[in-house]
């Protein structure tokens, strides 16, 4: 990885680093394609069980580099209007669908498309000190990095409105208050906390955590009927695997399981 992303692998626990600490992170082309990159090799390493992602420095991830996006508008390169498709949403994508469960230590501010990624991810840790910006609106844009989906679904179409339309921020107390967050800790406790519930989750059946999260994810945009079908159709697949077995043979011999993912 380049090292404006770093990427530490413990005990089946990859962690995940934006380091750009000057800026607060703020994505630049090298770290967006950085993290591009990172997502799809993370999704499909076997060996890695659950991901957290963070920031260095003071913020968690200002959004955009506006600074490079002004200077390469001005100069007439047209690739600051394919960012999103380019960028954001194979991040997005990729966050949101991995499977594996994936956590946000949000140690700092999360504005913009940094809010976004935070959202994708499927816990959110957040230290006292560090809050949310929907900042589009301030710079005459729209949403994106998936906020459109992902905000109302976590708070609710109404809040979600008014985040995004008064792009004011709001504080990790806030934001743990409406359900935004899962937790908020003293800052020095934020990525301890953070890789102790990815250890956990990383020890646990991730094959089921998969499915899982695609059938929350299945059932977001179905009928009953089709949700249904899916979750027929995944708990069958999960049946098979070597974890449902040996956990309900521990089960009845009263031990504790031992989860392989597969």
């Amino acid at each position: 990885m380049s090292d404006v992303l770093l990427i530490e692998r413990t005990d089946g626990v990859a962690t995940v680093t934006l380091n750009r600490p000057d800026s607060m992170n703020s994505l630049s082309v090298e770290l967006k394609q950085a993290l591009v990159s990172a997502v799809e090799e993370l999704g499909a390493d076997g060996s890695v069980r659950a991901v957290v992602l963070t920031g260095n420095g003071r913020g968690f991830c200002v959004g955009q580099d506006l600074r490079e996006h002004v200077a390469m508008l001005e100069s007439g390169d047209p690739a600051p209007l394919s960012t999103v498709v380019e960028h954001y949403n194979p991040i997005v994508q990729g966050l949101a669908g991995m499977p594996k469960p994936v956590i946000a230590a949000v140690n700092g501010m999360a504005a913009g498309a940094g809010a976004g990624l935070a959202f994708a991810c499927d816990f959110r840790i957040t230290a006292k000190s560090a809050g949310f910006l929907l900042a589009f609106a301030n710079v005459g844009l729209t949403l994106d990095s998936g906020v459109s989906w992902t905000l109302p679904r976590l708070i609710g179409a109404a809040r979600a409105t008014s985040l995004a339309l008064l792009a004011e921020p709001i504080t990790a107390e806030a934001a743990l208050e409406m359900g935004l967050v899962n937790a908020v800790v003293e800052p020095e406790r934020l990525l301890p906390a953070a890789q102790e519930l990815a250890a956990r989750l990383a020890a646990g059946p991730t094959a089921a955590y998969a499915a899982i999260k695609a059938s929350i994810a299945y059932a977001a945009s179905s009928t009953l009927a089709e949700s249904l079908a899916k979750e027929a159709e995944l708990q069958t697949a999960m049946g098979r695997t070597e974890d449902h077995r040996n956990a309900t043979a521990a089960f009845v011999a009263k031990q504790k399981p031992v989860f392989t993912g597969r």
